[in-house]
């Protein structure tokens, strides 16, 4: 009964935030975009890109608004909302541009509002506000959660820990995991320590050498204010087949935590970010996964898989804008496209677009569009030939960032170097299949061994335009904004 209560008054707040957002909609057009991406992928360059795009009058041939003059000037706005931090854009713009360093990444929500002054169809000068919503990836993997109770949370985790790599970066966990007790009484040093063997083994997955993606609780590896708090201090328990947890038992404890996460952390995201977006970027380091091998590349499909079950999707009606809300465009984009030469970008997209192909058909089933691009939002690299064996081989050219080794070599950051990446393949599911041993990065047994290898590069020495203004280089930065708002000048 607590439990309907709970969810009645959570779906009235979630429609008074929509009747509230849609009123102020009326006398401001404003698109909400959610930007999101797991570890690495690239948000806050690719919001400050696009952003410095767009005020800055970027190289956005795609994108019709701006091409064809309509747009007469972009320009920030202050924070639309008081109790979220504001994208920190000056201060990574000026990180990519004059440091040449890549901006620190995503750790906590955060806004940026830009209005766009344009030429109408009408000829009459209009307004749209872009509200961008930068959010942790691993904050949409908790969403599920909602759904789920404690001991089933409990079982999926420990089944998934036992596959693959993670059986052996779980061990720690496991171990001490054995020796508890669900039933024995509730014991503070047995919940801090499992929490923090199940964090340091979610922590492991991640590393480049995995690369896995699906690592729910998302603050176990984010925690921000709450770490060290009792909402953060639960991991998995092995429970028996039937019954439920006794009063003052370990098992109660763990479950009651687990139930203030949802409450605390999990159910404020959704009602007062996640639920009132009108279109999506989901930013994904496709080549991370690759470099890692086919267990990380099943992984991440399974991880998009769940992200994309998390979107109430579906084609905007008067009626659902008031009561539902729903997100009626998603874009998944395969980031670092400049890390592999042209010649490989479709075959990236086709690997991505083979990740997602079973969630996006339910999302265009409900009337949403989706789409998958190759993308780089500040392009490192350009295009070269180089000849190796008497072949020439389409190679990119740029700085590997200090640290960064390849056959042998360590970078300093100050060199430039022109590579042969590899090839993809021209068939998706090769790079799916857990049985081969070919088409590997990093697991490969030596760098000759390895089929593509992808380094970390510096952001460019940035070029100038005719009016002195500095330029982003980028790679379909322009598709993705016509896709995500090319529609709303009207």
């Amino acid at each position: 009964m607590t439990s309907f209560v709970s969810d009645l008054v959570e779906r009235a707040r979630l429609a008074a935030r929509a009747l509230a957002d849609y009123g102020e909609n009326l006398v401001r057009p404003t698109v909400r975009i959610g930007v999101t991406g797991l570890s690495r992928a690239g948000k806050t360059v690719f919001i400050t890109a696009l952003v410095h795009g767009l005020a800055r009058g970027g190289r956005f041939p795609v994108f019709t608004p701006l091409a064809d003059d309509a747009v007469l000037r972009a320009y920030l706005a202050p924070q639309p909302d008081d109790a979220v931090p504001r994208f920190e854009y000056e201060s990574h713009v000026r990180a990519l541009i004059t440091d040449r360093v890549w901006p620190e990444s995503t750790r906590q929500i955060s806004e940026l509002r830009i209005v766009i002054e344009y030429r109408g169809k009408d000829g009459q000068t209009k307004t749209l506000t872009l509200d961008i919503v930068d959010y942790p990836g691993e904050w949409l993997l908790d969403l599920p959660l909602l759904d789920k109770t404690y001991e089933q949370w409990a079982k999926e985790s420990l089944a998934l820990s036992r596959t693959g790599p993670r059986a052996m970066l779980a061990a720690s966990w496991h171990a001490f995991n054995a020796a508890l007790d669900p039933d024995a009484p509730a014991d503070e040093q047995s919940a801090i320590t499992a929490s923090q063997l199940f964090t340091d083994y979610l922590r492991s997955c991640r590393d480049e050498r995995w690369a896995l993606s699906l690592l729910p609780p998302g603050r176990f590896l984010l925690p921000g204010d709450l770490a060290g708090s009792p909402a953060l201090t639960f991991a998995p328990l092995a429970l028996p087949a039937e019954a439920g947890p006794h009063e003052g038992s370990l098992w109660a404890m763990m479950k009651r935590r687990y139930d203030a996460y949802k409450d605390i952390v999990v159910k404020p995201f959704f009602r007062d970010h996640f639920a009132r977006l009108d279109r999506q970027i989901v930013l994904v380091d496709v080549l991370a996964a690759l470099n890692a091998g086919p267990a990380a590349v099943r992984d991440l499909e399974f991880a998009l898989a769940s992200i994309l079950d998390c979107f109430q999707v579906g084609r905007r009606t008067f009626l659902n804008s008031l009561i539902s809300p729903r997100v009626d465009k998603v874009l998944f984009g395969a980031t670092k496209a400049d890390h592999l030469n042209q010649v490989s970008h479709d075959r990236l997209e086709a690997i991505l677009h083979r990740m997602i192909e079973r969630a996006a058909s339910r999302a265009l089933y409900a009337g949403a569009e989706t789409d998958v691009v190759a993308l780089a939002a500040v392009r490192a690299t350009r295009e070269a030939r180089v000849r190796s064996n008497g072949d020439e081989l389409p190679a990119i050219v740029g700085v590997p960032q200090a640290g960064e080794r390849a056959a042998g070599h360590l970078f300093d950051g100050e060199r430039e170097i022109a590579l042969f990446p590899g090839d993809l393949p021209s068939d998706p599911e090769r790079v799916f299949d857990l049985g081969r041993t070919g088409y590997q990065g990093l697991t490969a047994g030596s760098h000759d061994d390895a089929e593509f290898r992808f380094l970390r590069f510096r952001p460019p020495r940035i070029e100038r335009t005719v009016d002195g203004l500095p330029t982003l280089p980028h790679i379909r930065l322009d598709r993705v904004l016509q896709f995500l708002i090319g529609d709303r000048f009207q």
